[in-house]
């Protein structure tokens, strides 16, 4: 073969162009995976992506129920009864009774009850009343699942396994029609209100929660810190005021003509239940279970409870409240940068462009200022600090993710902080307060049952205990729970599995819990 002559310039080969992928390749590559089918199954960050299927599934299984399932009747008629004396003028609660007895919820379940009422023909169509509930149980599921979302603390199969496998829960909500389900839906609805930091609103679902049953009442120690340690005294008792005010407004038509008898009637917490139905004292003879030693024995014990364990929970409130703080402050901060980054990568890549060749300059990462890379260190070991990284096994303090702390990326922020984490702070203590509540009832009915269902797996995750004794627990509540008439058996099972839970969240709170507000004065 011939030599090439020294003047031709030597052939270059081409370099490879990497086709650009189709969206359905990187959908493939991104969501088609094991890694990502883990990730929907253990990850609580992808609980808001399983939440929409189980609300979508929930739908259809509740519609399923409506159709198939016989309706029973224990208190719509009552409930109906009562409505229809006060609708026919009666504002006198000692007069307005139904086959249950006598009315015993305040004005809000009156009024609600009654528009119900109306819209079901007299309280005839109970199919179109079961839709209304399988809405109600929908909405308040959905307020359940966001703050699920927000604190990160669950993994998305556990809140699958736990809501569908409820049968008492749905009974309760579609073939009971009471109206526990309406008032802790609008428990819920304030608790995110909180969350939100919109706290008049959150008064007043509060407020009208009570207005339908006083067992919201349980929340209240809790929900009085996380005023006291968020707003300070005085917005606290302005908020305070708003609860009394809907209060007001809602019973004027009875404080007006007949006050003792709606006060008596309504506020009742010395009302005695019977034995016959409790699911929580079954073992103790009807005496001793009526008996005024053992209610003062318990009102005792329920307020030395909450007195244990209000340190710690106070200390909750103040690290939830200093990261809201923080994030207040930081959040301008941050998109300031980001806005900074985003210019400076933009005309980075200009002026890269005209100065290289075409190829060269579409991949090169910028690189950090020295100031940045300063603020960068600095920030993450203060985040670090807060979300106790740095001891996990001594500290309770919810962490608090940063997420793509890198460098720059023209399609994201660059910097970001998930602060919704600190909802673990909030609803511990708030979800706490009830269970106390509840451990220390004289009696609970079965449609008690959606006082704390909801709350139970953040209660039951935030213990130590092993996931196969969490899963346990779970299933013998729930057993507890379906046993009907009560037993001897399940209702000591039922009193063992709540000790056996509020131990082990007493275990894990009282550790050293780290204050903040070091951190967050360097901050500042």
């Amino acid at each position: 073969m011939g030599k090439i002559p020294a003047n031709q310039p030597k052939s270059v080969p081409p370099v490879p162009r990497k086709e650009p992928q189709t969206l359905l390749a990187k959908i493939r590559k991104e969501y088609v995976s094991l890694t990502f089918a883990k990730s929907l199954i253990f990850d609580p960050a992808r609980l808001p992506l399983i939440s929409i299927l189980i609300l979508a599934a929930e739908l259809v299984l509740n519609v399923f129920v409506v159709q198939n399932v016989r309706y029973t009747e224990i208190d719509w008629k009552a409930y109906m009864q009562e409505c229809e004396g006060f609708l026919n003028g009666t504002t006198d609660y000692s007069q307005l009774r139904g086959d249950t007895g006598p009315l015993v919820y305040p004005a809000g379940f009156v009024y609600i009850y009654s528009a119900l009422y109306f819209l079901t023909s007299h309280g005839t169509n109970i199919r179109l009343a079961q839709y209304v509930f399988v809405g109600i149980y929908l909405l308040q599921l959905m307020l359940v699942l966001r703050l699920y979302c927000k604190s990160r603390k669950v993994p998305p199969y556990v809140m699958v396994i736990t809501i569908f496998t409820s049968y008492r829960i749905h009974s309760i909500y579609v073939l009971r029609l009471f109206n526990d389900p309406i008032a802790i839906l609008f428990l819920y609805a304030a608790l995110n209100a909180f969350i939100d930091g919109r706290w008049t609103i959150g008064s007043v679902m509060l407020s009208l929660g009570v207005s339908v049953k006083m067992n919201i009442l349980l929340f209240a120690p809790a929900i009085l810190l996380l005023y006291i340690t968020n707003l300070g005294w005085l917005k606290t008792a302005l908020q305070l005021t708003v609860c009394g005010v809907i209060q007001l407004i809602l019973g004027a038509p009875f404080l007006l003509t007949h006050p003792w008898q709606y006060l008596k009637g309504s506020f009742d917490l010395g009302r005695v239940f019977e034995h016959k139905w409790t699911v929580n004292y079954r073992f103790l003879e009807p005496e001793v279970f009526e008996s005024k030693v053992f209610h003062l024995a318990l009102l005792g014990l329920h307020l030395t409870l909450l007195l244990v364990f209000a340190s710690p929970c106070y200390k909750y409130f103040q690290n939830y409240c200093r990261l809201r703080h923080l994030e207040k402050m930081l959040m301008p901060q941050i998109e300031a940068q980001n806005r900074a980054e985003k210019e400076k990568v933009k005309k980075g890549k200009q002026s890269k462009a005209k100065a290289l060749p075409a190829g060269k300059g579409d991949n090169e990462e910028e690189k950090l200022t020295q100031d940045q890379e300063k603020f960068l260190k600095s920030f993450e070991k203060g985040i670090k600090k807060m979300s106790g990284k740095q001891q996990q096994q001594q500290q309770n303090v919810a962490p608090v993710e940063t997420e793509s702390l890198a460098a720059a990326n023209p399609a994201a922020n660059k910097f970001s902080i998930n602060f919704d984490r600190s909802t673990q702070l909030a609803l511990l203590p708030i979800f706490l307060s009830n269970f106390i509540g509840i451990v220390c009832a004289r009696s609970l009915h079965y449609q008690f049952y959606v006082w704390y269902f909801h709350s139970l797996p953040y209660l039951t995750w935030y213990t130590e205990y092993t996931n196969s004794l969490k899963f346990l627990l779970l299933l013998l509540l729930e057993f507890c729970w379906n046993t009907y008439p009560s037993t001897v058996l399940s209702s000591v099972v039922l009193h063992a599995c709540h000790v056996c839970l509020l131990v082990g969240i007493g275990r894990k709170l009282f550790r050293r819990i780290p204050d903040l507000a070091q951190l967050n004065n360097k901050t500042e």
